[in-house]
This record gives C-alpha cells, structure tokens and sequence, in this order.
C-alpha cells in the first residue's frame, strides 16, 4: 500500500511540475486570450491531446465500463460515432468558428441572434456544466480511488464518507490548474496524463485477457468471445440500452453537439495557431476514437465473464477488474493516470465555465468596460465557486442509481438540444430570427422534459433518444414557423476576423473520408454479418 500511495503521489506532482514549467513564462494574468485560449497557439499534438484527455475520463472509465458490463459492446456507440461528429468539426464547423475569430460559442449567438439569446444560452452551459458533467466526474472519480485503495477500509469510514474525502480531494487539485494555470496549463497535463491513459488504458485488457489464458493474450480473447458472444455484437436489439435504429434518429444530436458546440470541447481547437492545426488535431482525435472502445467498453465485458456477473453495482466493474489484473506495483501509477483524466475533465470544463462566465455574463451585463485583468480575476473568482458547488453536489450523484453514462446523456439533453437548433438553424438557415431563437429554446426544452417526465408519468416509455430526435425536429420546425411572423431583417454572414490563418489543411478531406469509412467498417466488423457467430 505504501508502494503504491508513494508512485501515485510521485506521478502526480510530476505532471503538476512539467506543466508549471512549460507555462511559466507563458503571459496569461492580464489576457483572456491567453487565459482562456493558451494564446491561440496550441499545436495538433496539443490539440488531440485535450480533446481526447478532456472527453475521457472517469465516467467514461467507470460510467461506460459499467454499462459495457450491463449491456455489452452495442454501448461503443457512444464513442465510435463521435469520429463522423469531428469529420464534420473539422470540415465545417471549425473554418467558420476561426474565420469568425470566436473565444465562446456564445459570441457566435450574439453574432447570429443577439445579446439576450447569448446570456441565455451561457446560463444553459453553466447550468450544465456545474449540476451535471462536474458533480458526475468528480463522483466517478471517487468511486475509482475508493475501489482501487480501499479508503474506506483503511480508514475505517463508511464508502459515502469515503467518496466525500475523495471529491473535495479531487476537486481542490484539479481547481488549481483550471483557476491557476489557464489553458495552457490544462493542456500540457493533459498531453503527459493522455499518453499515460492511452498506454495505461490499454495495458488492462491486455493484462486481463493474458490472465484469462494463463499467460496467452489471444487465448484469453478466444476464452472470453467464445463464452459470451453476445456481449461483442455492438448492434443493439431495439429493447437494448443502445439500440442500433437511435444512430439513424437521436444519437447523432448529443454527438454533434458535444463535439462541435459544446464549449469544454470545442476551446482548444478554438486556441489552434492556425485552422490547419486545428484540422489535423480534430481529426487526429477522430481516429483515436474510433478505437477508444478497446480502452472504455472491453474491459466491462472481460469483468462480465471475470466476475461472472456477480457485482451488485455496474459502475464498480472498471475499479474491480483494475485491482484484479493490475501487478501491485504499478496500481499506484495507473491511480494517478486515473486522477489525471479524471483532473482533464474537471479542470478542463472548469475552465470552460469559467470562460462564459466572465466574459458573456460579467463583461456583457455586469461591467461591460472591465480590464483584460478584471476579466481574468472574474474567471478564476468564478470558477472557485462553482468548483466548490460541484464538489457539494458530487457525493449526491450515488441516489440516481446505476447506468451514470447514461444518466449523464440523458440529462444533459435538457440543455444540449434546444441550443443545439438554434446553432445548427444560426448555420444553416439565413432568415431565422433573434426572436424565434428565444421561442425554441423555451419550446425545445419544454418539449423534452415533457417527453421525458410527462410521457413516462403516463406509461409511454420510448428511448430517449428517438424522443430527443422528435423534439429536435418539432423545434427546428418552431424556429422556422416563428421566423415567418418575426422575421430578420437581413440574412447573416460570417466575416474573417484575420484571427488566425484559416486555409484548409491540404489533406483534410482525404482523411475525413478514410475515418467515415473506417468507422462503419467496425461496426460492420462488430456485428452479426462480421465476426459475431449468430444466435
């Protein structure tokens, strides 16, 4: 144990130490763009690095593994679609957002709509950000550190105590980086703990189908297809937790959104050098992907049959599987690795929060003459509170029960998809209005909360994400309905703000079309007319 506490703590505060000195002369106190963009210089290594580092973390580790271990592959969805979301990031979304020169997506709304819309939609990202994704993050953490250490026993405390001391824990250091260090800072850890995740994630599979076949990799995987076969067929039965039909209806709005508007993600390629960079670290990101589901689904289908369905909790599957297989010498790195992606996440959506916060609530309503300085000094004033209010609310994730992934999805659709339609119609449809905006967002949201508490309240259960996909286009349908009685007076047009240099990578639409085809080859792969024998 104490081998283990001693490697956490060295790799820990080796990563805090790289990541000060590559930032210390970095000048990011009096300037937003360098607080909050890293300058706009980071590079496509950087770029990938952030992107995965910042979307995986614990509740994928924890939250997806469980539901893997629940359900099986047909839960890589999750992952395995987000590469067609970055092919559309990368040739699409991403030129128009640096050629409009944007630091918040809500400057966008502002562009497109007007002032009020923005406000609106920031307090919809805030709202998010600090009930749902932060409290969820820090939770699962916890619950990897309380299994992998067992705190609760070596201190002789209940779990849910146990759970508490690891949140505030968790939360403190990664405050310090997002508040402290800025973007930068962020993404420099991140490029050191990504390496150690992919490597580390990669290294438990491994390590456990090697157990399984006595020492044989392939045996193992052999050992395992053969005893559970069903658990490797990502096409889902429509009663399954992820049924194959929501790619073609609802799954592609949480995607889209995630990876091309949501502000935690879409930052760092905002804070590319240039839109190339940019391309080539989305895409980048893309590819890895496509083959994250080695790291976040198989090791809750090799748990399924290593436990033989015995764990009373799904979530805890992961944490199990990682104490099982892991050599005792090198769970103390891997915890570390761990808390790093778990850091990503927090710091990374932190410091996002924190960047709509001051600059579209405190500059545009509060102090509209505040100092580059007094912007800064907001963000991380604002963003220590909100880390405190997730950290309070974190322990309460554990009464909503299993399936956190999903829980996570399903509620952050609440806010995802009416901003969603105003985006995607801001883009596509000219002559929609500041006013229709407003009233799509009030009936979006309406609509889904009534799908999902009112449809449910009288029996009608429909997966969510075919009820998302309906109220998507019922709203979208509102918005263009409403623009006829409350039109705009001219059509919108994005204007080059010389921000960044925004010619196109020159290989970009090569590789878009090599990741869509390998990603369908997958699932092809993954199904019943690939390598799974039929039933």
């Amino acid at each position: 144990m104490l081998t283990t506490l001693i490697t956490f703590f060295l790799f820990t505060a080796g990563v805090a130490v790289i990541s000060w000195w590559f930032t210390r002369k970095t000048e990011m106190s009096h300037s937003s763009v360098g607080y909050f963009l890293g300058g706009r210089n980071l590079t496509a290594v950087l770029i990938t690095a952030s992107l995965l580092l910042t979307n995986l973390s614990t509740e994928h580790l924890v939250g997806l593994n469980g539901s893997a271990y629940a359900f099986g592959m047909e839960v890589m969805a999750w992952e395995t679609v987000a590469a067609l979301a970055l092919v559309l990031m990368a040739i699409y979304f991403l030129p128009r957002y640096l050629k409009m020169g944007l630091v918040t997506i809500t400057e966008f709304l502002e562009l497109r709509y007007d002032k009020q819309t923005r406000v609106i939609c920031s307090g919809l990202f805030l709202l998010l950000y600090i009930t749902t994704l932060l409290p969820i993050v820090l939770y699962t953490g916890a619950i990897s550190m309380e299994s992998i250490f067992d705190v609760s026993k070596n201190l002789h405390i209940d779990k849910l105590t146990a759970i508490a001391i690891m949140v505030v824990g968790i939360g403190i250091l990664g405050s310090l980086y997002a508040i402290l260090g800025g973007l930068k800072a962020v993404a420099i850890s991140d490029l050191i703990n990504g390496i150690g995740l992919i490597i580390g994630g990669s290294l438990i599979p491994i390590l456990a189908f090697t157990k399984i076949g006595d020492g044989h990799f392939l045996a193992g995987v052999n050992t395992v297809f053969q005893a559970v076969p069903d658990r490797f067929n990502a096409i889902g039965e429509s009663t399954s937790d992820v049924p194959f039909s929501v790619l073609f209806t609802g799954m592609f709005i949480p995607q889209i959104f995630y990876w091309t508007m949501n502000q935690s993600i879409i930052q760092r390629a905002f804070a590319a050098k240039n839109l190339a960079e940019g391309q080539k670290g989305v895409l980048l990101t893309a590819f890895f992907k496509i083959f994250i589901p080695f790291v976040v689904v198989v090791p809750g289908i090799i748990a399924f049959f290593y436990f033989k369905n015995s764990l009373n909790d799904p979530d805890y599957a992961y944490p199990e599987l990682v104490k099982a297989v892991l050599p005792v010498s090198l769970i103390g790195i891997f915890a570390a690795i761990v808390v790093g992606a778990i850091l990503s996440t927090f710091n990374g959506a932190l410091n996002s929060a924190s960047t709509l916060f001051s600059i579209d609530i405190y500059k545009g309503y509060v102090n509209q003459n505040a100092t580059e300085t007094q912007i800064v000094k907001i963000g991380r004033i604002s963003g220590t509170i909100m880390a405190i209010v997730a950290i309070i609310l974190a322990p309460f994730i554990s009464m909503a029960g299993k399936g956190l992934y999903i829980i996570l999805q399903e509620f952050s659709s609440i806010f995802n998809m009416p901003i969603f339609a105003i985006i995607i119609s801001g883009l596509l449809l000219p002559k929609v209005s500041a006013k229709a905006a407003k009233i799509g967002l009030i009936t979006g949201t309406s609509l889904y909360l009534f799908s999902k508490f009112g449809m449910e309240a009288m029996g009608v259960h429909i997966h969510f994400l075919h009820r998302l996909a309906v109220a998507f286009i019922i709203t979208i349908l509102t918005l263009v309905i409403a623009s006829r009685y409350y039109p705009r007076k001219n059509n919108f047009v994005i204007h080059d703000t010389g921000a960044v240099n925004v010619e196109n990578w020159k290989y970009v639409k090569p590789a878009c079309i090599f990741i869509a085809i390998l990603t369908i080859v997958v699932f092809i792969l993954l199904s019943p007319i690939g390598i799974i024998p039929k039933q």
